[in-house]
C-alpha cells in the first residue's frame, strides 16, 4: 500500500480562559489557542496528510460558549482534511449536550468518535478510539484494543487520551493507567495518545503529541505537533515534530552569588532583543544570595525589560539576602529607620524563626534599602 500519513495533535483547550494571568494578554492568548486550529491544517496540507487526529481535550471545559464550538467547527470546515475527535477527561462524553450539539453541527469532515468500534480512515487504515466516557473513568480504556480484530492487510492506530504512569502518591489512579506498551500488546501500528502537554515519544510506535499551542511554564518549548508516516503493516512509523504555537513560556532559573552583576547575569539568560519578546512569557526565579544593592539592580533591570515582553514576572522567594553595616549605612547613619533596618536585619537572621518569618523581614529590609536609594516600587 502507499503511505498512509496524518496530523496527530491533542489537547487544544479550546475556550481557555488564563483568568490567572493579566487581562491584557489573555484575548491574545486565547485567540492563539483557536488559530491552531488553522496552523493544523495549514500542516497537514504540507505534509500530505489528510487525516489529522485529535486524541482528546478539544476543549477546555465540557460547557464551552456556543461562540467556541461553533467557530472551532467552522475552522475545521475550512480545511479539505478529515478530523477525527476524540472526547478527553475534559470534554468527555459525559458532556451529551455539547457532544449532541457537535454531531448536529458537524460538517463531514469532522468525525466525533462516540465509541471503541473500529472506524476506518480511509481503504486500508483502521482507527481503535478510546472515547472517555467521563472525567475519570478508572480503568484502562485501550483495555479492549488487543482483542480487536481487523484485516491484517490494514493499519491499526490507536487514539486514546489519558496518563501512562501513576502520579499520585496512594496509586489511587492506577486503574486508568494506559499501559506504555499498549501499541505492542493491541499490534498497534501506532498509537496516538493526548492528555501530557509536552512531546514525548514512549516506545517507537508510541507518542504523546503535545499541545499545538502552550498554555503554562512547564514545557520549555513552543507548541507542536506530529506528522505521522506509516509505510505499511509493521513497518515502523515515521514520526516527525512539527513547531505550530506562536506563544514561547520560558520558566529560568537565575542564580546570583554576591559580586555578579544581576544586569548582566539577566541579560545573558534572556532570549536576545526584538519583536520577538512580544510573544514570549517569562517566570523568572532567582536563586542564590545577594545583597541589598545586588537585588536593587535586579529589581529594576526587570522592571525595565518586562514590557517588551507577553509576561514577565519575577520571584525572589528563594533568593537570599546578603548584607553588612555599609549596606545599612546606606539607609541612614541612625535614627528611626536605622533602628527598623537593625530590626529587620536581626529578625531575617534569626534561626528562631520560621523561615518564612526570615524571608518576611528580608523583603522589608530590601524595600526599605530601595525606597531609599529611589527605586519606584
Amino acid at each position: 500500500m502507499t503511505a498512509f500519513r496524518f496530523i496527530h495533535s491533542a489537547d487544544l483547550h479550546l475556550g481557555r480562559r488564563f483568568g490567572n494571568l493579566p487581562e491584557e494578554i489573555r484575548g491574545r492568548l486565547v485567540e492563539a489557542r483557536h488559530a491552531a486550529l488553522g496552523t493544523l491544517a495549514a500542516t497537514a496540507r504540507a505534509q500530505g496528510a489528510q487525516h489529522i487526529l485529535l486524541a482528546g481535550d478539544t476543549f477546555d471545559s465540557e460547557t464551552p460558549t456556543d461562540p467556541v464550538w461553533r467557530q472551532a467547527l467552522a475552522a475545521m470546515a475550512d480545511s479539505p482534511a478529515h478530523w477525527w475527535v476524540l472526547p478527553g477527561n475534559h470534554d468527555s462524553l459525559g458532556a451529551e449536550t455539547l457532544w449532541q450539539r457537535l454531531a448536529a453541527h458537524a460538517p463531514k469532515n469532522v468525525h466525533v468518535l462516540h465509541d471503541i468500534d473500529p472506524v476506518e480512515l480511509a481503504p486500508g487504515a483502521m482507527l481503535l478510539p478510546a472515547p472517555l466516557p467521563r472525567r475519570r473513568p478508572g480503568r484502562d480504556l485501550t483495555a479492549w484494543m488487543p482483542g480487536c480484530a481487523t484485516d491484517p492487510r490494514a493499519l491499526r492506530i490507536g487514539l486514546a487520551h489519558g496518563a501512562v504512569r501513576d502520579f499520585s502518591e496512594d496509586g489511587a489512579g492506577a486503574e486508568g493507567i494506559i499501559p506504555p506498551d499498549r501499541a505492542e500488546t493491541a499490534g498497534l501500528d501506532y498509537l496516538a495518545l493526548g492528555d501530557w502537554h509536552g512531546q514525548m515519544t514512549l516506545s517507537p510506535r508510541c507518542a504523546y503529541a503535545g499541545t499545538p499551542e502552550q498554555d503554562g511554564f512547564r514545557h520549555a518549548a513552543r507548541g507542536g505537533c506530529l506528522a505521522v508516516t506509516l509505510d505499511g503493516p509493521g513497518a515502523p512509523p515515521r514520526i516527525a515534530r512539527v513547531e505550530t504555537g506562536r506563544f514561547l513560556w520560558l520558566d529560568l532559573a537565575l542564580e546570583l552569588l554576591p559580586g555578579l552583576c544581576p544586569e548582566t547575569e539577566l541579560t545573558r539568560l534572556l532570549p536576545g532583543p526584538g519583536p520577538a519578546r512580544r510573544d514570549i512569557l517569562v517566570r523568572l526565579q532567582a536563586q542564590g544570595r545577594a545583597g541589598l544593592a545586588e537585588q536593587q539592580t535586579l529589581r529594576r533591570t526587570a522592571a525595565r525589560l518586562s514590557p517588551e515582553f507577553c509576561h514577565f514576572v519575577l520571584e525572589t522567594a528563594d533568593l537570599a539576602t546578603e548584607f553588612d553595616a555599609a549596606d545599612l549605612d546606606a539607609i541612614d547613619h541612625g535614627g528611626a529607620l536605622r533602628a527598623a533596618a537593625e530590626t529587620l536585619a536581626q529578625e531575617s537572621r534569626d534561626d528562631r524563626l520560621a523561615a518564612a518569618d526570615r524571608a518576611i523581614a528580608a523583603g522589608a529590609l530590601n524595600r526599605l534599602y530601595g525606597m531609599l536609594q529611589g527605586e519606584a516600587e
